[in-house]
């Protein structure tokens, strides 16, 4: 049982979703008693919000077009023990939010993915879903160095301390790669729990185009490829010029081997320039790797700052030096000693 002192809160990101935004408030409310469960309209045009605010949820606007703007503005807005992230079309199990929540508090866990079941005889992935959920996990796994089975879900149980610590940068649905790819950057404790996945509710269509949306997660990992692992990322182009330069340079020493000369000159310029570039690449790949270790350094303080997930939210102090000019207090004169007469 989760303490009932803890501030639980939902985040449900809403565009249209009139026909299933009131199941899903009142689906939560039930699965966590006390839960509260924050709306927000993404620019709705079906009356989303008003539905929602019947159901008992506090609604919340963010203009700004995108999941990723809403994340960004909820995440930044809202303070809690304990993050619970839906999606309002109605698509998982809100009754596995208790176990998803007493499973981080018992870690204790800073994430809990819920992984999406689906019914192979009534499936509810669109065509095409499923198996690009499949080559992207493939391809983070591999790159950030941890297994993923479904980082595209969008039901997650997170603690304080790693939403606080999440940057937030991505605008759209390529915001659940952006969070799997933190929680791996940073190397939080984390575990995932399978969970029901259904197909939308009636009358409810979904917003994530397979070609455009799945280009936007591509380009997203490409530059998280850029920022996170810039050795690899530098590594690799640098190869490719060193192997072209290569390539050239083959034919002109074994011609300067037979014949002393270097007949082709222009081509002995190219496949020298081509690797200096090859060797500078290589160096501004290091060079990155250090600040890229930097960076992660500060946001793992950041993240250390908070309490764990189960203890009342406190904000560990931190002691900060005196403004620039500012002369430190002089020491208190001691009282001059009295002497007897």
């Amino acid at each position: 049982m989760t303490a009932p002192d803890l501030v639980i809160a939902a985040i449900v990101p809403c565009y249209n979703e009139a026909p299933a935004i009131a199941k899903v408030v009142r689906d939560l409310q039930r699965a966590v008693p006390g839960i509260d469960v924050y709306v927000y309209d993404n620019n709705s045009t079906d009356g989303t919000a008003e539905v929602a605010r019947a159901a008992g949820a506090e609604v919340r606007y963010e203009r700004m077009k995108g999941k990723g703007n809403v994340l960004r503005r909820a995440f930044g807005d809202i303070d809690a023990d304990v993050y619970v992230l839906i999606d309002g079309d109605d698509t998982y199990d809100a009754s596995a939010a208790p176990r998803m929540i007493q499973t981080l508090l018992d870690g204790p866990y800073d994430h809990v993915l819920g992984t999406r079941v689906d019914d192979p005889n009534a499936s509810a992935y669109r065509p095409g879903h499923a198996t690009g959920n499949k080559i992207f996990n493939r391809i983070v796994g591999r790159l950030f160095g941890l297994p993923v089975t479904d980082m595209l879900s969008g039901y997650r149980v997170m603690s304080r301390r790693f939403v606080k610590s999440f940057p937030a940068l991505s605008r759209e649905f390529e915001t659940e790669t952006e969070i799997t790819v933190h929680s791996m950057n940073l190397r939080v404790p984390q575990i995932e729990i399978p969970t029901a996945f259904k197909d939308r509710a009636e009358g409810t269509e979904s917003k994530l185009n397979t070609v455009s949306d799945g280009l936007k997660i591509l380009s997203l990992i490409g530059h998280l490829i850029r920022f996170e692992r810039p050795v690899l990322f530098h590594g690799l182009i640098g190869a490719i010029f060193a192997l072209i330069a290569i390539v050239l340079a083959i034919p002109l020493f074994v011609e300067y081997a037979h014949t002393g000369l270097v007949p082709r000159f222009p081509t002995a310029v190219l496949a020298a320039s081509l690797m200096v570039i090859a060797i500078l690449t290589w160096v501004l790949g290091f060079v990155l790797e250090g600040i890229t270790r930097l960076r992660r350094e500060t946001s793992r303080l950041n993240y250390l700052t908070y309490s764990a997930p189960g203890q009342p939210i406190k904000r560990l102090p931190l002691e900060h030096p005196a403004p620039a000019g500012t002369a430190d207090p002089a020491p208190a004169s001691p009282a001059p000693a009295q002497h007897a007469n």
